[in-house]
């Protein structure tokens, strides 16, 4: 039995609102004031193209996005990658599969400030974990600077996120535990070994979630500010400076609300991009069967 009209409108009604409220009219507002000069306290004023302009000659623009790039890239292979292999270790469910699969996903469970307290501790220059770690196997003082060090910042802030998989191991274990067993065992009657199996009837059945999967890495990559926030602050200079940090910076700390919203909406553009080629890339569009 269909659902009545009335029932429908009273229920999506509250979601409607808060599309249109909390999503949609903001992100107007957001693409509209990208055309001003807005700064708190001061005049408003039409600018046309000039916040974009800027935007496009801004070393400090090309920086933030070049870092960006570099980890949507190192996110979408590497960490999906790890992820894969993991799902891939976990799918046969040997004993106490599920603890493994519970350590997996500890970092994304953990806040993104005791994570990055965590990771202080551990790049700390005079008594960090991997200081002391150094020390002990080449027996001789070392105080590298690893937040604070422009050779090693960009990969010290990488490592907080692009080797802790557990998201993407969970998604694909999900869909590889759903290729149906007949198929699989149809396989193994017919000789194929466990990488034969893995690789081209595995992987090639669950595509769509491996699309999926490199969407959201690569996505994540695109709104990542507290972790970077929080550690370095995108120093030293703009050594770990990215899109997401630069706005919130040209916003809140220069009070340059036109610009920041300009930088805004060249970043959605970079992300509806991304994603477009990723769901060509895999073919979303088609069933993984």
């Amino acid at each position: 039995m269909k659902p009545k009209k009335r029932t429908l409108i009273v229920f999506l009604t509250p979601c409607v609102f808060l599309f249109l409220f909390v999503y949609l009219f903001p992100l107007i507002m957001v693409i509209v004031t990208s055309f001003f000069n807005w700064r708190i306290g001061e005049n408003v004023f039409f600018v046309g193209l000039a916040n974009y302009m800027k935007g496009v000659a801004d070393p400090n623009v090309q920086a933030a996005c070049w870092h960006t790039m570099i980890w949507v890239i190192l996110q979408s292979t590497i960490h999906v990658l790890l992820g894969t292999v993991l799902a891939l270790i976990l799918l046969p469910r040997f004993k106490g599969w599920k603890i493994f699969r519970t350590v997996c996903m500890l970092p994304n469970v953990i806040s993104t400030a005791a994570l990055a307290m965590v990771l202080l501790n551990v790049f700390k220059t005079d008594s960090g974990l991997l200081n002391e770690i150094l020390r002990l196997f080449t027996g001789s003082k070392v105080d590298i600077n690893w937040y604070f060090n422009a050779d090693t910042a960009f990969f010290s802030v990488m490592a907080g996120w692009l080797l802790y998989p557990g998201m993407i191991t969970i998604l694909m274990l999900a869909a590889m535990q759903s290729v149906p067993e007949d198929i699989l065992e149809a396989a193994k009657l017919d000789g194929a070994t466990s990488w034969q199996i893995n690789t081209r009837i595995v992987l090639p059945m669950v595509r769509n979630t491996l699309g999926t999967s490199v969407i959201v890495a690569a996505t994540s990559m695109l709104k990542e500010f507290e972790l970077i926030y929080l550690t370095t602050n995108g120093g030293p200079g703009n050594a770990t400076l990215n899109f997401p940090l630069y706005i919130y910076k040209t916003a809140f700390t220069e009070n340059n609300y036109g610009y920041s919203n300009a930088l805004s909406v060249m970043l959605i553009i970079i992300g509806v991009a991304i994603v477009m080629l990723i769901n060509k890339m895999f073919r979303m569009d088609q069933s993984d069967y």
